[in-house]
């Protein structure tokens, strides 16, 4: 089990919320940084390393990333639509990452991009589609760009806006 503070609390939340469908607190324990500051946050379930949920906000909607991973955690493992509800039988195979956003910055160019560094949003008015940076099969920017626009409901010959951002990948 890992010892990072960030997954120990996405960890605990899914096993507490799957077991009694309660929340745990944000305690005194839990490291100053999570209970004070504020920022997006996407947790990701892996089980045999293939996706098993994944769910995150882009800004911040709660009022720290403590409870910001507790929600996301427990939407991650229960309302993935891409995935049934994750099941008691299933609490010990998971892999479990969070990754805390930076704040997106506006780039005009897929060249101020890199699939490895770079998380990006992509936006057409309302709709937006986001795609983490470094993820396995995604090896090059045009993939990383075409993934969020279809996330988006977006098609190719739509305009786009492009924002980057860089992650704290917690594992």
């Amino acid at each position: 089990m890992s010892a990072d503070p960030y997954v120990k609390l996405a960890r605990r939340t899914i096993k507490q919320y799957i077991r009694t469908r309660t929340l745990p607190a944000v305690t005194d324990d839990l490291p100053e940084e999570m209970r004070r500051h504020k920022a997006g946050a996407f947790v990701s379930i892996h089980k045999n390393g293939d996706l098993r949920g994944c769910i995150g906000t882009i800004s911040p909607t709660k009022k720290n990333v403590a409870e910001e991973i507790i929600s996301n955690a427990v939407s991650a493992s229960t309302r993935d639509p891409r995935f049934p509800p994750i099941t008691e039988d299933e609490l010990d195979e998971l892999e479990i990452n969070v990754d805390v956003l930076g704040e997106p910055e506006r780039i005009y160019s897929p060249d101020e991009l890199d699939v490895k560094r770079y998380g990006v949003i992509v936006s057409r008015g309302f709709r937006r589609g986001l795609l983490l940076p470094d993820l396995e099969g995604v090896d090059t920017v045009e993939q990383q760009i075409q993934i969020a626009m279809m996330k988006a409901g977006i098609s190719e010959d739509e305009e786009i806006t492009l924002h980057r951002f860089e992650v704290i990948r917690h594992k």
